[in-house]
């Protein structure tokens, strides 16, 4: 962990938002001026009917017809893929022949919790999953705060283990996964969970990047998340471009905070989330990466996946101004 100068310095960049690369920020994104977005596909928005993910190959041909210039996989497709005999050669060549980037790939790796046997375990998965990530030209894999739920998500925290609650030590997790990416020239993008005791809020994620002590460190936003959380959209002026790693797009409906959940996202634009001070805030920050369409709604998923990807995309054009 670094020294208490260190954390002062980041503290003080913080103040006009988290420094990271800038060149890791901006490099894969294929906006063309400082007011631009990358728009991205986050797989799930495009799931089967019966909720289950479709061949990665499949989301790669939705995803460019659709006209996205990135797509956003889970680490399960690939191993999917890789299970039925493809190679991650091939699977970034066929990723490059459709015009595509991969802006992040979702993972699920338990970094931050508190046992340091099941810890161990975790970073020892989260190698695997960044090395997928390198090999495929990914630079960035999501970090989420899975295993630490408090009980909160029987898929993410089987265990029903305890919330963390010193974010400090949170953050020296976070600085081991980083320092483990690096690397593999990936970077782990700290994510906000909204259902979750740990990480639920903005400010709790952005704490964990800023007291890592390395000016890679960044944050995943996403509305719902966001929203189901608690935190005020009001802080997102706060942040700098640099302090968002990848941003999660979506809406949702008039639905109280403890009763909403993540089937009830909608179309960007469809709901009542405030999407249009939410863009002009990342305008007004010259944030230039990718803006990711993340759904998980079953009505949506029983429909034609190249339809929703298209839908989605261009209400996602039209919220973003």
């Amino acid at each position: 962990m670094s020294t208490d100068i260190s954390r002062r310095t980041l503290l003080v960049g913080a103040a006009g938002g988290l420094a990271m690369s800038a060149s890791e920020a901006v490099a894969d994104t294929p906006a063309a001026s400082k007011h631009t977005f990358g728009y991205c596909l986050n797989t799930s928005t495009v799931r089967d009917k019966d909720g289950k993910s479709r061949a990665i190959t499949d989301l790669i041909e939705i995803a460019a017809k659709a006209g996205y210039d990135a797509f956003e996989p889970w680490t399960s497709e690939v191993d999917a893929y890789l299970k039925g005999g493809g190679t991650l050669k091939e699977l970034r060549k066929r990723i490059a022949d459709a015009g595509l980037k991969v802006a992040d790939l979702i993972g699920f790796a338990e970094w931050i919790v508190e046992d340091p046997e099941r810890r161990k375990r975790g970073l020892e998965q989260a190698k695997r999953d960044m090395e997928w990530a390198a090999e495929i030209g990914c630079p960035r894999i999501a970090a989420p705060p899975v295993g630490a739920t408090g009980g909160t998500s029987k898929r993410d925290d089987p265990k029903f283990t305890q919330p963390i609650i010193d974010l400090v030590a949170a953050a020296d997790r976070y600085r081991a996964l980083l320092d483990l990416g690096q690397k593999m020239s990936v970077t782990p993008v700290v994510e906000v969970w909204g259902f979750s005791r740990t990480l639920r809020r903005l400010g709790e994620a952005l704490l964990v990047a800023v007291e890592c002590g390395d000016a890679r460190g960044c944050v995943l936003p996403d509305v719902y998340h966001l929203y189901k959380g608690g935190s005020d959209f009001s802080g997102l002026p706060l942040l700098s471009a640099s302090a968002i790693g990848i941003f999660h797009v979506n809406d949702y409906p008039k639905i109280e905070r403890d009763k909403i959940n993540d089937a009830d996202r909608v179309y960007p634009g469809d709901g009542t989330a405030p999407l249009k001070e939410v863009f002009a805030a990342l305008r007004k920050m010259n944030y230039t990466g990718f803006v990711s369409l993340e759904l998980f709604n079953r009505d949506y998923w029983k429909q034609d996946p190249h339809a929703v990807a298209k839908t989605g995309l261009a209400k996602m054009k039209a919220v973003a101004g």
